[in-house]
């Protein structure tokens, strides 16, 4: 039975008893708590906690899942992966144990004839929490199962939460038995390997909050009703229905290791070290390719610094095979092929797919091959010191100048058998990088500490957003909260959380920022600073109390900010419009990746595989300012998603929509599905002045743009720079480039002439510090400190120096202070170095008294150090360690 048999068989089985049918979620969806979608539970999560009220009784999915915990791990079994597939049924609150256990047994055991998976009953075993006895009951009870096949198991094995603050509990998990092949008997409790799990059946019942219960810990409350998230792990289904050994050798993963034995010529089988190989090639195809057909782009940290690890480490597995050309695009095409008929997505975006994989694929075989160059010089000159870790210097070096990973590094070194001085590699990144946070990642708010907002939304309901029309409503005061935990009242002087039965104030979502503005009522003032929905539907104003003090079901007048909020809806429209001129430039590959919307001011981040050129962002500006002058007015309306969609509506990458969406169109030009709120007409945008342009990562470009009020004053500012540079240099503002790129030619050749003339001075010194020399042991050596001469002056007055010494045996050091650091070079005779005197090897003699490091070869060495006045100890110190050689 293929996969996809499996999979539609699952999706009837529930389809038949009352479950709605629910598409796969994108693997990014908005939580703060994980990096992709790993359950089939996710999408379901706000039901669960009963943050909105579910759209109906029941559910069934396939959900696609991305673990990424043990990448390093890929390969060297098979039952690691990082992409799998999630078959599930939900209830939400309608049955419980009983009815997910009969409905599991149902499916497992009927005849494939009857639309079944056929498994034999005498070879499923469950497993249950600890003590559960009524789980135990219902097995016995409604499937026969004799006690002996029913074992329980502590947390670890039998308590499901997803790994972070949230839904969890209890669970009971179906056992398949392959027989006594695959290891010895005793039931899943002596034997995974043997025993295969093939489904979780999850009692859901509980808050976990940072501690989690599968280690002891209590959970931190009840969910507002008892429900069932079950897991089907599709492809360990498919290798029992197979009849293959693992999940490498199913039909839609064996495809991709049948792409790579052409490639290669091997064959998977015969090699343990290539099938580690084949392995890691075949799980990373296709977890690539999902996380590229979901939004996500290679990148240098969070999402997108896991999906470049990905590639690479593909790149690099096809390169230990043996093979030197290009194989992502080959790959990827393997996955859309056998992916496709489940996730069309795959279809319809492969172009973007495609392009993004042939990007990352070329930047990095540049890397790899300087890199590993670097790398192996590195390895060596470690082992030849006696050394079996690599410095975490030279790891660094690799990241920072050759873009090498630095679980690559890892991956190297071990194969060399060494390891790396990780703890030094961290050190130094973070002193290199302070990663800027958004103020909004700062503003979330985890799902362990919820439950007065859920209290909130269950007693009063949603709140009712009036600010589309209304920028000033009355309202009542239903909830305050201080710290998370609800009050009464609060006093002038302090800041609280305070929820409205309804609300003019627009809570911070799709790249909008919040509205701000005050709350009037009888004797009291507040001032808004924030909006957030911290729970869907509830929108969590942020206030000051000003003056007075406000209380439960006190009346209030809210009033918008109301220059703010239309500023803040230019600035929304703009990105509309310039997300419209992009595509219309690069086409449906070039999708939003991100955006902000603050007053006067947009960011938007976008897609685009190739690179932007500084003209087509020329003729984007114009085009969204030539189309402002149509004046065309903005609708709003609410349809269905795949009529939405239908009409030509751009949804985006990791957004989760519901049935009904909010389409928003500007004419015929452009049209986006979006909550937010724009203007009346275009034309009240102005001008839209972009004003910056940037790579973000790879494959992903970051435009910033001024509208209407600030983007003129933009353009006077620039307008009066231009004209006072045109003063300056005396020339029409026409001119002014031809002008100044002249005055920079001269002072450049000016520059040259200087650096010449302090060089010809630096070396008019080498005979009167050779004058200076001392035989110490047989050695003519002059270690001197000339202040002030740059690195490039310090090592051609060493070489000139070394030159004058013959062919003596000599030594030539030169210390040069200036400011708060200080250069050295030493170079050596070849004379010297026939006495075992190497330049590398006298750096250590005096790196401590200038506070320095550095090294090279025999003939010549340099670095620096931080304490320059430690100059004269460090002559010093080279003399005395020349004396102990000779």
């Amino acid at each position: 039975m293929d996969t996809h048999e499996i999979t539609d068989r699952f999706l009837r089985h529930f389809e038949s008893k009352g479950h709605t049918r629910v598409p796969s979620a994108p693997l990014i969806l908005d939580d703060p708590n994980l990096l992709f979608v790993n359950a089939g539970m996710v999408q379901f999560k706000p039901y669960f906690l009963g943050e909105a009220p579910p759209p109906y009784p029941r559910a069934t999915s396939v959900q696609k899942c991305v673990r990424t915990l043990d990448i390093d791990e890929v390969g060297k079994t098979t039952r690691h992966n990082t992409f799998f597939q999630m078959a599930g049924n939900f209830s939400f609150g309608d049955y419980f144990k009983e009815g997910a256990i009969e409905a599991a047994w149902e499916l497992i055991t009927k005849p494939q004839t009857e639309g079944g998976f056929g498994l034999d009953p005498e070879r499923i075993w469950a497993t249950v929490y600890n003590d559960d006895s009524e789980a135990a009951g219902l097995w016995r009870k409604l499937t026969g199962l004799p006690g002996e096949r029913i074992q329980a198991r502590d947390g670890k094995d039998n308590y499901w939460d997803m790994g972070v603050p949230g839904p969890g509990g209890p669970c009971s998990e179906i056992y398949y038995d392959r027989g006594p092949a695959y290891g010895r008997e005793g039931g899943p409790v002596a034997d995974e390997d043997r025993y295969i799990e093939i489904w979780n059946l999850v009692f859901m019942q509980d808050v976990r909050g940072d501690l989690s219960p599968k280690l002891g810990h209590k959970p931190i409350g009840e969910l507002p009703k008892k429900n069932i998230d079950t897991g089907m792990g599709v492809e360990r289904v498919a290798t029992i229905l197979q009849g293959v050994e693992n999940v490498y050798e199913t039909d839609l993963v064996r495809p991709v290791i049948g792409r790579a034995e052409e490639f290669s010529g091997r064959r998977y089988g015969s090699n343990h070290a290539d099938d580690v190989r084949f392995r890691v090639i075949a799980d990373h195809a296709r977890t690539g390719v999902m996380l590229i057909g979901d939004g996500v782009t290679p990148g240098n940290d969070g999402r997108g610094y896991v999906l470049r690890r990905l590639l690479r480490r593909i790149v690099r597995s096809t390169r230990l095979l043996g093979v030197q050309e290009p194989v992502l695009q080959e790959f990827a095409k393997v996955v859309r092929d056998t992916m496709g008929p489940t996730y069309p997505e795959l279809v319809s975006g492969f172009d973007r797919i495609n392009e993004v994989v042939r990007i990352e694929e070329e930047a990095f075989l540049s890397t790899l091959t300087s890199g590993s160059r670097i790398f192996d010089m590195a390895a060596e000159e470690t082992k030849r010191g006696g050394g079996d870790v690599l410095a975490g210097d030279k790891a660094f070096q690799l990241h920072d100048t050759y873009g090498f990973p630095i679980d690559l590094t890892l991956e190297m070194a071990s194969e060399q058998g060494l390891s790396v001085d990780e703890e030094g590699f961290r050190t130094l990144m973070n002193e290199q990088r302070t990663r800027a946070k958004a103020d909004a990642a700062a503003r979330k708010t985890g799902h362990g500490d919820l439950s007065e907002y859920r209290k909130v939304l269950e007693q009063h309901g949603e709140t009712e957003f009036l600010g589309y029309t209304d920028l000033q409503a009355e309202a009542k005061v239903v909830a305050l909260l201080e710290d998370g935990q609800p009050v009464r009242s609060v006093a002038a002087g302090r800041k609280a959380e305070l929820v409205l039965d309804r609300t003019p104030f627009y809570a911070e979502s799709g790249g909008q920022v919040a509205d701000t503005g005050v709350l009037l009522g009888d004797g009291v003032e507040l001032k808004v600073l924030d909006v957030q929905k911290i729970v869907p539907g509830l929108f969590v104003h942020r206030v000051e109390v000003t003056d007075g003090e406000v209380g439960l079901d006190t009346k209030l007048t809210g009033s918008v900010d109301t220059h703010r909020r239309l500023s803040i809806e230019r600035s929304h429209s703009a990105t509309h419009l310039v997300h419209a001129a992009v595509r219309g430039a690069y086409g449906k590959r070039a999708a939003q990746a991100g955006s902000l919307n603050s007053p006067g001011r947009m960011r938007f981040d976008f897609t685009t595989p190739g690179s932007v050129s500084a003209d087509v962002l020329t003729e984007v500006e114009q085009e969204v300012n030539d189309y402002l002058q149509t004046d065309v007015e903005v609708q709003s309306y609410t349809t269905t998603k795949d009529k939405a969609l239908e009409l030509g509506a751009v949804a985006l990458f990791g957004e989760k929509y519901g049935n009904d969406v909010r389409v928003v169109d500007m004419g015929d030009y452009s049209r986006e599905l979006c909550g937010g709120t724009h203007v009346e007409r275009i034309g009240q945008l102005g001008l839209v002045k972009l004003v910056s342009d940037a790579s973000i990562g790879s494959g992903v470009h970051r435009v910033e743009a001024l509208v209407g009020t600030d983007a003129l004053k933009y353009v006077r500012k620039e307008q009066l720079l231009v004209s006072q540079l045109a003063n300056t240099f005396k020339v029409p503002s026409d001119q002014l480039p031809g002008r100044i790129e002249d005055v920079l030619t001269r002072l450049k050749n000016a520059e040259k002439e200087i650096a010449q003339l302090k060089t010809q001075q630096v070396l008019g010194s080498a005979g009167s510090l050779v004058d200076k020399a001392q035989e110490i042991g047989g050695v003519t050596v002059v270690a001197e400190v000339v202040p002030d001469v740059d690195g490039n002056g310090l090592r051609a007055l060493a070489s000139d120096i070394r030159g004058r010494l013959g062919a003596r045996p000599g030594v030539v050091a030169l210390f040069s202070p200036a400011g708060e650091k200080l250069s050295f070079v030493v170079a050596t005779t070849k004379a010297a170095q026939d006495k075992g005197i190497a330049a590398g090897k006298l750096v250590p003699s005096f790196a401590g008294k200038i506070g320095g490091r550095g090294g090279g070869k025999p003939d010549m060495a340099q670095g620096g150090g931080t304490n320059p006045a430690g100059a004269a100890e460090a002559v010093t110190a080279l003399r005395a360690a020349i004396a102990g050689i000779g």
